[in-house]
């Protein structure tokens, strides 16, 4: 009887699990959607309401560090792409942002570190971040 139970318990926990994926999956992708509809306001809730499920979706800290940006919002901005770099040190889309909003900040030297350790492994983001590099030497001479 023990092993039954146990069974039903363990199927319980599984289907529920498995629930609450999808509704992360489902929160992501519509958080998506309306972010390219330009509608922020509901992307954002739609992405926090992802972190909830999915507190390691390093997608969702991205998206939500884009619309940080588009309200100005420096801070909240800076600690997305800082939890999404965290969950994941080699996205670089985070580090090239991250090394961008450094430089509008005037933090040239935290814009090169992050900028050289992008350069080490990236893939996508090779050719802006040596333009980025250029452009923080050039904002260093002024």
């Amino acid at each position: 009887m023990k092993k039954f139970s146990f069974c039903i318990g363990f199927l319980l926990l599984s289907f529920f699990a498995i629930e609450n994926v999808k509704a992360a999956d489902i929160f992501f992708d519509k958080g998506k959607n309306l972010f390219n509809e330009k509608k922020y306001k509901e992307a954002k809730f739609n992405f926090e309401k992802d972190i909830v499920f999915n507190p390691k979706n390093e997608k969702s800290y991205l998206y939500l560090s884009k619309i940080f940006n588009l309200q100005e919002k420096t801070e909240l901005e800076e600690q997305n792409l800082n939890t999404v770099i965290l969950i994941n040190p080699k996205n670089e889309e985070a580090v090239y942002n991250l090394a961008k909003l450094k430089l509008k900040e005037s933090d040239y030297s935290g814009s090169q570190n992050l900028i050289d350790t992008l350069l080490i492994f990236c893939k996508n983001y090779c050719e802006k971040s040596k333009k980025l590099r250029t452009e923080v030497t050039n904002s260093q001479k002024k």
